[in-house]
């Protein structure tokens, strides 16, 4: 794939035009940064790492029925996605109490929440991405009614079909983040990533509260050991991948 233009880069990740204006190439970096990037650093393989669990994800809940903007990775590190519109939100499900939600409310990290709780926040660094009521969504002219309540059915379908996932990668999924696009026919489509940066995972096999972190936590409260983190991840992830894929065959 031969990269053109550069579009954009974020924290983690640079996206280019190709020749094909419906198709977007990704390259995931190995920068990693916290605190809306006050702390900065690199986890080496974090790109290929992501890369290669996002992929696997994605063709996980595409199966499942639920559109992404995955097409391929032609590089370990590189993904080739549908062109969309980004809606400038960030989706969070939160299962278990952890991170802000403890901060902000009190409730003891580790709390199981009776349901799940899908919460929205503005894309946008300069504000600090701050949380936003369903009215303030509506007012801001973000998403209508309808698509609103369109992405809060896939979030929840997708939180469904990910914590059993994975279970079987012996994993606890806490919460994470989803971002949702526009396609040409304005389908609403999964984008961005699912991988150890955007999600909170707990190693279901430990109970020592720091052992236990597999995810960006281990970077950000400086845990150690964050690149073995992320392969165990990966290796489990396609491993339990492997695991679905004979089963279906059989």
């Amino acid at each position: 794939m031969v990269q053109t233009e550069k579009l954009y880069e974020g924290k983690a990740k640079i996206l280019y035009s190709t020749a094909d204006p419906q198709i977007l190439l990704t390259v995931y970096k190995d920068d990693a940064t916290a605190f809306n990037a006050q702390k900065k650093g690199q986890i080496k393989g974090k790109g290929e790492i992501n890369c290669t669990i996002a992929a696997a994800l994605f063709q996980f809940l595409e199966k499942a029925g639920i559109p992404t903007h995955y097409i391929d990775c032609p590089q370990k590190n590189q993904m080739r996605v549908k062109a969309v519109t980004i809606i400038p939100l960030e989706v969070v499900v939160r299962n278990i109490a952890a991170g802000s939600l403890c901060r902000q409310t009190g409730l003891p990290e580790g709390q199981i929440l009776p349901k799940p709780l899908v919460e929205y926040y503005l894309k946008d660094d300069a504000l600090g991405d701050p949380l936003l009521t369903r009215d303030r969504l509506l007012l801001l002219n973000l998403a209508s009614p309808e698509q609103l309540a369109t992405i809060e059915e896939i979030t929840l379908k997708i939180n469904q079909q990910l914590q059993e996932f994975f279970k079987l990668c012996q994993i606890t999924l806490v919460d994470f983040k989803l971002e949702f696009g526009f396609d040409s026919q304005q389908q609403i489509l999964l984008a961005d990533e699912i991988s150890p940066d955007t999600c909170r995972l707990w190693d279901s096999t430990e109970t020592d509260p720091q052992a236990r972190v597999m995810d960006k936590d281990r970077f950000r409260k400086d845990l150690g050991q964050v690149e073995s983190a992320y392969q165990t991840v990966q290796q489990r992830v396609l491993a339990a991948i492997s695991n679905l894929s004979t089963i279906n065959s059989d």
